[in-house]
């Protein structure tokens, strides 16, 4: 009922979008690059070259040296070294749900993260690391926090630990949780109830459902009314543990200066060639954050990446092109993400491309059926918008191993456990599931 419901108890969905401007124009937020040299609490250890916080809290950054070997496809070995983002403390990401006038709705946050490009975007109830709501950070309480963190005054609709960028973070993880309250719930002046349906239609639209958001709505617990998948659930689940054991992921942690090709400079960390991302750092003023200024490093990408399922409909059923892929942050080394993710405007020739790109380059206008731009992790990342889309391609075709058609109902399925979906796959999950995406 909320997902088919787009006018909420509160507001309407055109003034969300009045409503998140508002919350910006109402607090002092700044957000200014500085070197990196010159975050304040922010220091490079002489021995190794890694950056972290005088605390020993929230995160470092340290090297990562990877090895990633195909035991059946017999590829060439990939080895490679390069900065990653380590943060040990398992983060909540919670969305309280409440119904009103029997419409469940789900209280949302008008949250101001450095990293994004437009400052302010609606984020779960709780997004707060352990230093956050355990008040490492001598900052104000976290609002809400206690929904999720005494789960005895709440009903559990879903609680999993799921993963982050394997390609950024090193073995980054969060406890995703939905949990519905019948109390009376004081509604704070940064926060608003929206249904499933009001999020749907805020998921078409541009850098306003952020990262985390996305993550745990793809959590929610979907009922099965499907029959005709191409494969069956243990067919599904015996391919991906195949193609986790096809592949040795082999990556440790090591001194930033053991790290080839990438250097330092006053300024930022960058690779020689510019290539990738670069570490950079920032001063923030932030009046609606639990600590109202600080320094910080954040990563920014140099380019835009691309995440595409490709589509299509079986015999009603509609199925998605999967792809087991492995990357050196994976704390188990592969997780399934969409058919095609790559970056665009990547200089390499076609043929070094990622399988299926051209579908999705050359993709007729009328074959997208959802492309929208979302913004990553705005307080790890800076102005990290990706591109996520859907692309119709009428009817299955044969694949590599490692890509597999699956259902919808069986993704659903798949994110109850923790290490099976990526982070851009359940975005595109959450925006198939609560979007009207619609295959002829």
């Amino acid at each position: 009922m909320s997902a088919a419901t787009v006018q909420g108890a509160h507001l309407s969905t055109a003034q969300v979008l009045d409503w998140i401007k508002e919350r910006a124009r109402a607090h002092d937020f700044r957000v200014e690059r500085i070197p990196i040299s010159e975050m304040d609490g922010w220091a490079f250890d002489e021995a190794t070259g890694n950056l972290r916080h005088r605390s020993g809290r929230f995160f470092t950054v340290e090297g990562m040296h990877a090895r990633v070997e195909d035991r059946v496809g017999g590829s060439p070995v990939k080895t490679w070294s390069q900065p990653v983002i380590n943060q040990p403390e398992v983060a909540i990401l919670g969305l309280l749900v409440k119904e009103f006038d029997g419409v469940p709705h789900v209280l949302m946050q008008a949250k101001m993260e450095p990293g994004n490009c437009n400052v302010v975007q609606l984020s779960p109830t709780v997004q707060a690391t352990w230093s956050n709501y355990t008040g490492v950070h001598r900052g104000s309480p976290v609002k809400y926090v206690e929904y999720f963190a005494d789960t005895a005054r709440s009903t559990v609709l879903a609680d999993v630990i799921q993963s982050e960028q394997g390609e950024w973070f090193y073995h980054k993880r969060n406890r995703n949780m939905i949990v519905q309250t019948w109390d009376d719930v004081p509604l704070h002046e940064d926060f608003c109830w929206l249904t499933l349906g009001q999020i749907g239609e805020l998921l078409h639209h541009d850098d306003v459902i952020n990262m985390d958001s996305r993550s745990v709505l793809s959590c929610i617990p979907v009922e099965r009314a499907e029959r005709g998948a191409l494969h069956s659930d243990v067919e599904v689940l015996s391919w991906f543990a195949g193609v986790r054991a096809r592949y040795a992921v082999d990556s440790r942690l090591a001194p930033m200066h053991e790290v080839a090709d990438w250097h330092r400079t006053d300024t930022s960390i960058e690779h020689r060639d510019q290539r990738f991302f670069r570490l950079v750092g920032v001063s923030v003023q932030a009046s609606s954050r639990e600590v109202a200024s600080w320094t910080q490093p954040l990563l920014q990408p140099c380019a835009q990446d691309v995440f595409c399922f490709l589509a299509c409909r079986v015999e009603g059923v509609v199925h998605v092109l999967a792809h087991a892929r492995p990357e050196g942050g994976f704390a188990n080394g592969v997780e399934i993400g969409p058919t095609v993710q790559y970056t665009a405007g990547d200089p390499s020739p076609p043929q070094q491309l990622p399988p299926f790109a051209d579908l999705v380059r050359s993709a007729d206008p009328g074959a997208v059926l959802y492309s929208a731009i979302h913004s990553e992790e705005g307080g790890r990342f800076l102005n990290a918008q990706s591109r996520y889309m859907v692309v119709d391609v009428k009817e299955p075709f044969a694949a590599p191993s490692d890509y597999r058609w699956v259902t919808m109902g069986q993704l659903s399925s798949l994110v109850q456990h923790g290490h099976y979906l990526g982070i851009q796959a359940r975005t595109l999950l959450a925006c198939l599931n609560a979007s009207a995406v619609v295959l002829e």
